[in-house]
């Protein structure tokens, strides 16, 4: 495979919340024991293209909802090289608050999303607050006007964006979830995003609670493996652990960015 196939691949955080497992798990087994999930946007970077994964959540939504804002997200990427203002491929994995803000930082991208999830967040269960609240609703108006804008590529189901970068539609955490694979030195590496929250939810088949359809969310899990060279090769979404088996970008970055283009420093089976 050609050079531009091979994506170098990073996770960096930008917020944290310090939380119970009751707010991480369907059934937690020790509601009060302290699991904190950190927010991570992704970049796969090779010699020719950029593709961003989720843009994060802008300060004044991580004060409104009690989250710990640590840097925009754009600050982030550029910790790794990576310049919003020039990236031309984003990829929403869904709509929900802290995957879809910051949009307006990226002003030369096209945004890949699922058809789905654009009917979902601008559509019926919208007046379900189960789902609503996990919407900012500027930010779905927002990828609305780029619909108008021709700046958005609508995908259903599963698609190939370029040689070595895939979306998978996985559905279940919202209608469109997707997740994104990406062909890096170490193999194909699946980037869940919110398919999978922790590693513990797909160990345990104990889901995250934000369920839109949990047949779906449980099958996802398997789909995930399914899609990746190993175990190893499956990302969640917020797992501080991604932080702790993931060599650093550097020295400086550690806590920060990691290179998921590496091999983990502790196996997942």
């Amino acid at each position: 495979m050609a050079d531009a196939d091979v994506y170098d691949l990073y996770a960096v955080k930008y917020a944290t919340h310090q939380r119970k497992a009751a707010a991480n798990f369907v059934n937690p087994v020790d509601p009060h024991e302290a699991w904190p999930i950190d927010y991570f946007v992704w970049a796969a970077v090779s010699s020719s293209r950029t593709f961003v994964i989720d843009t994060g959540f802008k300060a004044e939504t991580a004060k409104k909802r009690g989250r710990t804002f640590l840097r925009c997200p754009t600050e982030a990427l550029a910790l790794i090289g990576v310049d919003a203002k020039a990236v031309k491929d984003v990829i929403v994995t869904h709509f929900h608050y802290d995957h879809i803000g910051n949009f307006d930082l990226f002003p030369a991208a096209t945004f890949h999303l699922q058809d789905r999830e654009m009917a979902f967040a601008t559509g019926r269960h919208m007046l379900n607050p189960k789902h609503g609240s996990s919407m900012n609703v500027d930010d779905v108006v927002g990828m609305v006007r780029h619909v108008y804008g021709k700046r958005v590529r609508f995908h259903d189901g599963d698609a190939d964006l370029a040689p070595g970068i895939s979306l998978h539609h996985i559905g279940g955490h919202t209608a469109g979830m997707q997740s994104v694979r990406v062909m890096t030195k170490r193999g194909r590496v699946v980037v869940a995003s919110d398919a999978a929250h922790l590693y513990a939810n797909m160990e345990t088949r104990n889901p995250f609670p934000v369920i839109f359809e949990l047949d779906k969310v449980l099958a996802g899990y398997d789909r995930l493996k399914a899609l990746a060279d190993s175990p190893d090769h499956v990302v969640p979404g917020h797992d501080p652990l991604v932080l702790k088996y993931y060599p650093a970008v550097s020295p400086k970055l550690a806590g920060i960015a990691v290179r998921l283009d590496a091999a983990p420093t502790r196996g997942r089976g």
